[in-house]
């Protein structure tokens, strides 16, 4: 929901059908066509949660750039994530649990761990799973 003092910056807009199984989605601006299967199945898609491990990955990088840019560094070029999205199943039904493995070669560790603390702060896709997913963020 948007506030009196924020500004909406940009609508992603899909159309999906048939779900994970054997989908498809399309984005309103046809950047985005892909064909959706289950996960760990021989089907010929992705399944949402590499989408949503792709998504978080950038966004959480993109995140650290903006802290790197307010303290005058430079990330290098050959910064990384490895992310990993579970899909589990228990009691209380299916859940995600994540881990984001941030690498920032030639940074010293604790200028890294102040970027990782900026990007878990400020990334809207760790806002959004804070307090509702498993996340484990690790430096390597």
């Amino acid at each position: 929901m948007e506030t009196m003092t924020e500004k909406l910056l940009y609508t992603a807009k899909t159309h999906t059908t048939g779900g994970r199984e054997h989908g498809s989605a399309r984005s309103s601006d046809g950047h985005l066509d892909i064909r959706l299967s289950t996960p760990g199945t021989e089907g010929k898609g992705t399944n949402p949660e590499q989408l949503f491990a792709a998504g978080w990955s950038a966004c959480f990088e993109s995140a650290m750039q903006i802290e790197a840019r307010k303290r005058r560094i430079v990330l290098p070029e050959d910064t990384a994530i490895d992310a990993e999205v579970d899909l589990r199943f228990g009691k209380s039904g299916y859940s995600l649990a994540a881990r984001l493995k941030i690498s920032l070669p030639g940074v010293d560790k604790e200028t890294a761990r102040a970027l990782i603390k900026a990007g878990e702060e400020t990334c809207p896709y760790s806002k959004a799973v804070r307090g509702n997913v498993e996340v484990e963020i690790n430096l390597l």
